[in-house]
């Protein structure tokens, strides 16, 4: 549940915000803000939510992580009000509307902090109250940029006496761990409630839904891993196949035309057996359909036992990852981890189009078509960066992001070229010239195809598709879900 009028006036009494100064602001997730403040020698982070049921304010001694990736609405507050202090700060006319007052630089900044469930939202305005930006924009309310916020009709009388809640079961299990301890305070309450039982940033609701992602992961990965091993089984019964063949050539001569199986006596079992043929086809080229499945059986159980081997590496990840978030205590850092890891992966924004791999530090970009070999090409790299390609063969770019003062070392070069091979029309035949250069070194092609380009200061090299390099790539990518 959210707090009412009556609560927020305890939580505001007590954290006596007029004077006190912002030094920072983060926010971890899209429905919550801190706000780290400083008054008197003592720091504050006050912890705004404005999750539907859970909205509130209060103290809390948490430390408060930030978004992987930074979020727009704390780079706007960033920008216009770190540093400035806090001139007023009370609640609107018991409508769970809070107005905080900013002085910053010489100007005046108004933020609303609604805490209204399902309807909940943190707007800075300017002093005539125009909207700067908002968390949530809201066209049908009119809370967007250059917008103007509007306050509810006061209310003339409050039509029911909320109470303050004791919270008694919470003093109750805090003075028997903490005998000595002064008393709570009510943001000390109101923050361990919401923590513990809250359907926000409770860190019991937030493990119930890690375990339901981790059960759900966990049975799709081994559901896959059990399939590898499956196959595995058939392919180790490869030489059957070869041995099908044999038999094939052996008894040809008692194959009637147009026949769909053959029915003979093995030599090594003395056992009947009973062969499928193509009646289309003769008998030597039934026999080299046995033999070529014999051959790809034979070379693919290799390449099977490292396909199970990622699997069960990412098994193994998953649960690490799952056993981290039950020993984390933090909820708000439960939720970002759970936020990061339930996203579906078309939902995903990627920082760049392709692949990218980090190997012993040197970090490795692949473009795998001429949109994302011109999209690289224009907006992630730079002159220094290294460019791998192909040598008169249709492929993929691959760029080795420069790292001042060093030079790529023979190992690199060798990864960022098998995967230029492999990412071409060379994949097939394993083996390729390619030339490479720094991007400075690059000029397009004018009137060219789509991320055409003409390299100048080239050097050669010659890369034999190494299965060993390759599958170190695929543990790469393996380990990079779970990081």
């Amino acid at each position: 549940m959210s707090l009412n009028c009556n609560e927020i006036d305890v939580i505001l009494s007590e954290l006596d915000l007029t004077g006190a100064f912002i030094q920072d602001i983060i926010q971890p997730g899209y429905d919550t803000l801190a706000l780290y403040t400083y008054k008197n020698g003592t720091p504050t982070t006050v912890l705004i939510c404005i999750k539907p049921d859970s909205c509130r304010i209060n103290a809390t001694p948490k430390k408060i992580t930030r978004n992987d990736k930074p979020l727009r609405f704390m780079e706007f507050l960033r920008s216009r009000i770190r540093g400035a202090k806090i001139l007023a700060c009370q609640q609107i006319d018991k409508q769970r509307i809070i107005r905080l007052d900013l002085g910053h630089d010489d100007q005046l900044f108004i933020m609303y902090i609604r805490l209204w469930s399902n309807a909940g939202n943190i707007v800075l305005c300017d002093e005539q109250n125009n909207i700067l930006d908002t968390m949530y924009r809201r066209p049908g309310k009119n809370e967007v940029t250059s917008g103007v916020f509007t306050l509810p009709e006061p209310q003339t009388a409050i039509k029911k006496e909320w109470p303050v809640r004791s919270f008694d079961d919470i003093v109750a299990s805090f003075t028997q761990k903490h005998p000595d301890a002064p008393p709570l305070t009510f943001n000390q309450k109101v923050d361990i409630w919401y923590s513990e039982f809250g359907t926000s940033l409770s860190r019991e609701a937030l493990l119930r839904q890690a375990e339901k992602w981790y059960n759900t992961h966990y049975s799709k990965q081994e559901h896959a891993l059990k399939k590898l091993q499956n196959k595995k089984k058939l392919f180790e019964n490869a030489s059957s196949l070869k041995h099908q063949g044999d038999l094939i050539l052996s008894f040809g001569y008692s194959i009637a035309p147009g026949s769909q199986y053959l029915d003979c006596t093995d030599y090594d079992t003395g056992n009947s057996v009973h062969i499928k043929l193509d009646a289309t086809k003769s008998v030597q080229e039934n026999a080299a359909i046995y033999y070529d499945q014999y051959k790809k059986a034979e070379s693919g159980l290799v390449e099977l036992e490292h396909e199970i081997a990622l699997a069960q590496k990412k098994l193994t990840s998953l649960t690490k990852e799952y056993e981290t978030i039950q020993k984390q205590t933090n909820p708000v850092i439960i939720e970002q981890m759970l936020r990061r890891d339930s996203t579906p992966k078309q939902q995903q924004k990627k920082q760049h189009p392709g692949l990218d791999y980090t190997i012993d530090g040197w970090y490795i970009l692949v473009g795998r078509d001429a949109n994302e070999n011109d999209d690289l090409l224009r907006h992630h790299v730079r002159g220094q960066d290294l460019w791998l390609h192909t040598r008169d063969c249709p492929g993929g770019y691959v760029f080795v992001k420069n790292r001042p003062g060093k030079t790529v070392p023979l190992d690199i070069l060798l990864y960022a070229g098998n995967l230029a091979v492999y990412y071409s029309k060379a994949r097939k035949a394993g083996k390729a010239d390619l030339y490479y250069t720094q991007v400075k070194h690059l000029r397009r092609a004018k009137n060219g195809p789509k991320g055409l380009v003409l390299p100048t200061h080239e050097k050669n090299l010659t890369i034999q598709l190494d299965e060993k390099r390759l599958h170190r790539l695929d543990e790469i990518q393996a380990e990079a879900q779970f990081v």
